[in-house]
C-alpha cells in the first residue's frame, strides 16, 4: 500500500477530526475577511462583532458536513437565511458555506436530500435578489440584481454537477468494495462447502471399506480359529479369504489415499523429496515400489493391486465374496440390464456393500440373504432382506442404540443421485434396505432378460 492510499485511508477513517479542524480555519478566515465588509458603516465596531459572529455561526456546522450531512445543511442554511433576514450585509464571506454544504450533502447524504438543498438553494438567490434589490431601492438597478442572482443560481448549479459526479464515482466504489466483500464470503462458504463435502465423501468411503472388509476379516479368522483343530483345510481357505479381502482393501485404501496426495509434481518420486513414486513406476535405480518399502520377498500375488474402482452395478463379486464368508445369499436380477451414469454404479456397489456388512453384523447366526437387483425403465432398485433378528439383535447390547454412518452413508450418497434409501424390520422377522435411483435418459438395452442365482 503505497503513502497515497493510506493518507486516503486514515482521512476516511477520521471524518470528523479532520473535518473540524477545516472548519475551524474556514471560520478563522471568514471571520477575518468580514471584519473588511463592515468598513464605512456608522456603527463599525459593533457591526463588525455582530458580523464576526455570524460568520462562526454560519461555518462551524461544516465540522459535520460528512458524518451528519443532512443535519449540517439544515444548520448553515438556517443560519445563512437568519442573517439575510436581518438585514446584515447580503453577501458576506461566510456564504460560501452554503455551496461547501451544498457539495458535501449531494456527495455522502441521500438522494432526498441534496435534490432539496439545490431548491433550496434557488430560492435563497431569489430572495437575495428581492433583499438586494429592496436595499438599494431604485428601479434602474433592477437588471444588476437579477445578474447578481442568476449568477449565484449558476455557481451553485455548477456545484451540485459537480458534486453528482463525485456522488456517483463514490456510489460506484462502494457497490465495487460490497461486492468484493460479497464475493469474498461467497468463496469461502463454497470453499467451505466443499470441504465438507469431500470430508463426508471420504468418511463415506473409509467407513464402507473399513466397515466391510474388517467385519470380513473377523468372521473369517473366528472361523478358522474354531475350525483350526478339526478341520485345517477350512482354516487355509479362511486365511486365504483374510488376505483377499485384505488386499482389496488396502488397495481400495492406497486408491482413496492418493486422490489426496499430489504425486504428479516435479519432484514426485525423486529422492528425499518425501513423495512416493506412482504405482507400477520405477524409480532411478529400476526399483519397484514394492522393493523399495523392503517388500523384496513377497510375491507379487500378495502385492495390492490398484484395481478401478467399481462403477457399475456387477454385484456377483459381492455376492461372492459374501458366500465365501459363510453367508447364503441369492442374487435376484429383474429387468434388462441399464447402463448407468459415472458414479451411478459405484453407488449401487457401496449401499450394497453396507447392506450385507449390517446383515453380517446384526442379522444374527447363519441367516438368508437375498438381493434383488431391479432395472426399470426410468430407475434402478436394489433390495436387500434377510431372515435374521434385525433389530432385536443389539437388544440387550451395551452402545446398541448409537447410530452408526451406515445408513447414513446411503442416504448421503443416494441423494447425490436424487434417490432414497429406506431401512427397516420386514414382515416375518429380519430386516430390509431399499434403495432406488432414478435414472433419466438411459439407455436400455434391446434384450431384456429376468435371471435368478442361488
Amino acid at each position: 500500500m503505497s503513502w497515497y492510499e493510506r493518507t486516503v485511508r486514515w482521512f476516511e477513517h477520521h471524518r470528523f477530526a479532520v473535518d473540524a479542524v477545516l472548519a475551524a480555519f474556514f471560520a478563522l478566515f471568514v471571520a477575518a475577511t468580514s471584519i473588511e465588509v463592515m468598513l464605512g458603516r456608522t456603527d463599525p465596531d459593533g457591526g463588525r462583532t455582530v458580523v464576526m459572529v455570524w460568520s462562526v455561526l454560519v461555518a462551524a456546522p461544516l465540522a459535520w458536513r460528512r458524518t451528519r450531512p443532512v443535519v449540517s445543511a439544515v444548520a448553515v442554511y438556517a443560519v445563512a437565511l437568519c442573517h439575510l433576514l436581518a438585514g446584515l450585509p447580503i453577501l458576506l464571506p461566510a456564504d460560501l458555506a452554503v455551496l461547501i454544504s451544498l457539495y458535501a450533502l449531494t456527495v455522502y447524504g441521500p438522494s432526498w436530500a441534496h435534490r432539496v438543498a439545490m431548491a433550496s438553494t434557488l430560492v435563497g438567490c431569489l430572495l437575495l435578489a428581492v433583499a438586494i434589490a429592496i436595499g438599494i431601492g431604485s428601479a434602474v438597478a433592477f437588471p444588476n440584481v437579477l445578474l447578481t442572482s442568476a449568477f449565484c443560481g449558476m455557481t451553485a448549479l455548477v456545484v451540485w454537477a459537480f458534486a453528482l459526479v463525485r456522488r456517483s464515482r463514490r456510489v460506484t466504489l462502494d457497490a465495487l468494495r460490497d461486492r468484493a466483500r460479497r464475493l469474498e464470503v461467497e468463496r469461502d462458504q463454497q470453499a467451505r462447502i466443499a470441504t465438507a463435502a469431500e470430508r463426508a465423501r471420504i468418511a463415506r468411503e473409509m467407513h464402507d471399506i473399513v466397515a466391510h472388509s474388517l467385519s470380513i476379516v473377523v468372521a473369517q479368522a473366528d472361523g478358522g480359529r474354531y475350525a483350526a483343530a478339526s478341520d485345517p483345510d477350512a482354516a487355509l481357505r479362511s486365511l486365504g479369504v483374510i488376505s483377499e479381502t485384505g488386499r482389496a482393501a488396502l488397495a481400495d485404501m492406497r486408491r482413496l489415499l492418493g486422490v489426496l496426495r499430489s504425486d504428479d509434481g516435479p519432484d514426485a518420486g525423486t529422492p528425499g523429496s518425501g513423495r512416493s513414486p506412482v504405482a507400477g513406476s520405477t524409480g532411478e535405480a529400476g526399483v519397484r515400489p514394492a522393493a523399495a518399502a523392503g517388500l523384496e520377498g513377497v510375491p507379487p500375488s500378495f502385492t495390492a493391486p490398484l484395481a478401478p474402482q467399481p462403477d457399475d452395478a456387477d454385484l456377483q463379486p459381492l455376492v461372492t465374496q459374501a458366500r465365501g464368508a459363510g453367508m447364503r445369499v441369492s442374487l435376484v436380477r429383474v429387468g434388462a440390464p441399464r447402463r448407468l451414469p459415472p458414479g451411478a454404479g459405484l453407488t449401487l456397489h457401496r449401499i450394497c456393500q453396507e447392506a450385507l456388512t449390517n446383515v453380517r453384523k446384526h442379522a444374527g447366526p447363519d441367516p438368508r440373504v437375498t438381493v434383488v437387483l431391479r432395472s426399470g425403465e426410468n430407475d434402478v432398485g436394489l433390495e436387500v432382506s434377510d431372515d435374521g433378528r434385525g433389530a432385536a439383535a443389539d437388544d440387550g447390547v451395551v452402545g446398541a442404540a448409537e447410530p452408526g454412518y451406515g445408513l447414513l452413508g446411503m442416504r448421503e450418497r443416494a441423494a447425490v443421485f436424487g434417490g432414497s434409501v429406506t431401512a427397516g424390520p420386514r414382515p416375518g422377522g429380519g430386516w430390509r434396505v431399499r434403495f432406488t435411483m432414478p435414472l433419466p435418459g438411459a439407455a436400455v438395452e434391446q434384450t431384456a432378460e429376468t435371471s435368478t442365482e442361488v
